[in-house]
């Protein structure tokens, strides 16, 4: 398993799909996770150390395990089939490990709530993790499945990527 953290959340503003983006911890890869607009928001939230008058359902959640006596462990991002990904939440009770069935982004939402470690099982991140060039450009990482449908995959990140404006984030909400 490779550990990962949230390194940021993307948005298109032409299409306005998000993509949360993980990079391992101890090297240059990233995996970028197509995920909906609530649980972009939810992370961005977190790590902006922003919070809402009432609690979100991940900060639900986080309080149902706590109060059960339990804490969540780890974020497992266990499988990829057909640009499906699959995770895993593990939460110990009582000396226990429980691996719960989950939805990435829900899961990473979680996990960064709980400060819980991300791991990217070892296949996910060699089928799907990419290296961001100077300009941000992705392409394959070193040892990565070069196949038609990690070069469409490349592509459509790629075309994502390219339809960032990454200026219009630095300026003030009045001037866009």
């Amino acid at each position: 398993m490779i550990e990962t953290v949230v390194e940021s959340i993307r948005v298109s503003l032409v299409s306005n799909h998000r993509v949360v983006i993980l990079k391992e911890v101890e090297g240059e890869r990233h995996l970028p996770i197509w995920i909906g607009q609530f649980e972009a928001e939810a992370i961005a939230m977190e790590l902006q150390g922003v919070t809402s008058s009432r609690p979100l359902t991940h900060d639900l959640i986080k309080t149902i395990i706590l109060e059960m006596g339990g804490q969540v462990s780890r974020i497992l991002v266990t499988d990829l089939n057909r640009d499906v990904f699959y995770a895993r939440i593990v939460v110990d009770v009582s000396g226990r490990a429980l691996e719960i069935d989950s939805r990435p982004s829900d899961a990473i939402a979680l996990a960064v709530r709980v400060k819980a470690p991300i791991l990217v099982e070892d296949e996910v991140m060699a089928r799907a993790g990419i290296v961001l060039g100077e300009e941000g450009e992705p392409k394959p990482a070193p040892g990565a499945e070069q196949t038609e449908a990690s070069d469409e995959r490349l592509a459509i990140f790629r075309d994502f990527v390219n339809s960032l404006d990454l200026d219009d984030l630095e300026k003030p909400k009045d001037e866009k």
